[in-house]
């Protein structure tokens, strides 16, 4: 493993106003996470796994501390910078798969590449390329309803790992499916990052899939309760 900090941390805070009152969803989180590292990230529920996915991802901004991915400082960036480093940096794998459903699998997987302003012929071939990559070669044309539960996921990591991002984000990615594809998919999932190298982080509350990881971070009350291999 390099030690190269894709995600560098520094007292990151979070306040949500609610009227006149102010929930502190994260109260100074610091830590990095190194380039090809599995992490998963666990915590009770309104411990702050939420909000803290959501600045990793660059979904939102901390109110205040430091976050800096892959090199570059996103703590202070408007809306339409966050944007363009979440396209080019972070790849998203939800619970729910958040498929279009009118649309193949290769559309899925093209989307991705359309906001990057990547040519079609280049974006179809990588698309295929990367449903190839997670066993679905054999699916492009297939829309989400022709596909199990299980082969929806595998579209979405391949729309996730498209733009080679930095790192991966999976959100409960087994939380939707049985436990033969959930383990099938956990398997894909850390297999892309022994060939790949990709960064994968995984927000979860199952103990069994963190004992897949290298190390887990956990949350309470919007702190970091412990950090273990």
């Amino acid at each position: 493993m390099a030690e190269f900090p894709v995600i560098q941390t520094a007292r990151l805070t979070k306040i949500y106003k609610m009227g006149d009152v102010e929930v502190r969803a994260l109260a100074g989180v610091s830590f990095k996470i190194y380039k090809g590292e599995v992490v998963s990230i666990m915590g009770p529920s309104g411990s702050g796994k939420s909000t803290l996915m959501n600045l990793l991802g660059c979904l939102d901004r901390p109110t205040s501390g430091r976050y800096v991915l892959d090199g570059e400082e996103v703590s202070t960036l408007d809306d339409d910078e966050l944007a363009s480093i979440r396209n080019r940096k972070v790849g998203f794998v939800f619970q729910s798969f958040n498929l279009l459903s009118r649309q193949s699998a290769l559309a899925n997987v093209e989307l991705p590449m359309r906001y990057a302003g990547v040519g079609g012929p280049d974006r179809r071939e990588r698309a295929k390329s990367a449903l190839e990559s997670v066993g679905l070669a054999d699916r492009v044309e297939h829309r989400p309803t022709e596909l199990s539960g299980g082969q929806q996921q595998r579209v979405a990591i391949a729309r996730a790992l498209v733009n080679d991002p930095a790192i991966l984000m999976a959100d409960e990615p087994t939380g939707n499916l049985d436990s033969k594809s959930g383990k099938e998919i956990m398997e894909l999932l850390l297999n892309l990052n022994r060939t790949s190298g990709t960064t994968l982080i995984i927000v979860t509350h199952d103990p069994t899939i963190a004992a897949q990881t290298q190390r887990v971070i956990r949350l309470r009350d919007g702190l970091i309760d412990t950090e273990t291999k």
